[in-house]
């Protein structure tokens, strides 16, 4: 019998490399082989613009800053290289989101520090509809405030990032 975390205990993709095809909850925890969890993005899927702010910005609302990771992430794999620090600088914050909600100020401030300064180069720009001005005072006043009050003093509902300068309107 193999030893629990050993290398043929892992899942693998057909390349060898490590997946872990556990199912996951909604801060992107993995739950028990066979439980129910959240729903999982085709790892072949290339997003269009709209669609990742769009459906990031509804996993952000609802509470889910892991899977819109998932969708931003998806979204700078398959963006221009011109774009690429734009979307792994989302990605990034939606991590420090994660790590926010998932208690651990120390790994969100540096996820939000580090996404924010992937962002810098778009400041005053609105690619995709992207507030990136917005979206850069929020992760700072975020990233300032773990820093100055830590984890206890935030609720989940002050751990969001509104990635337009106007939200879409809800049916």
């Amino acid at each position: 019998m193999t030893p629990p975390g050993t290398a043929a205990d892992r899942d693998r993709d057909t390349s060898g490399r490590a997946r872990n095809a556990r199912p996951r909850d909604a801060l992107g925890r993995p739950l028990p082989r066979g439980a129910q969890g959240e729903p999982v993005l085709a790892e072949d899927v290339s997003p269009t613009p709209a669609w990742a702010v769009a459906t990031a910005q509804d996993l952000l609302d609802s509470g889910r800053p892991f899977h819109a990771h998932e969708v931003l992430e998806a979204a700078w794999k398959a963006a221009p290289e011109p774009e690429r620090d734009l979307w792994q600088g989302l990605a990034q914050l939606a991590v420090g989101l994660t790590h926010a909600r998932r208690g651990n100020a120390r790994g969100a401030i540096t996820l939000l520090r580090r996404g924010s300064s992937r962002l810098d180069g778009y400041a005053g720009t609105s690619p995709h509809g992207i507030d990136v001005d917005g979206v850069l005072v929020r992760a700072g006043e975020l990233a300032s405030e773990l820093e100055r009050a830590g984890i206890a003093e935030l609720q989940p509902d002050d751990l969001r990032i509104q990635l337009s300068a106007f939200p879409r309107k809800r049916a």
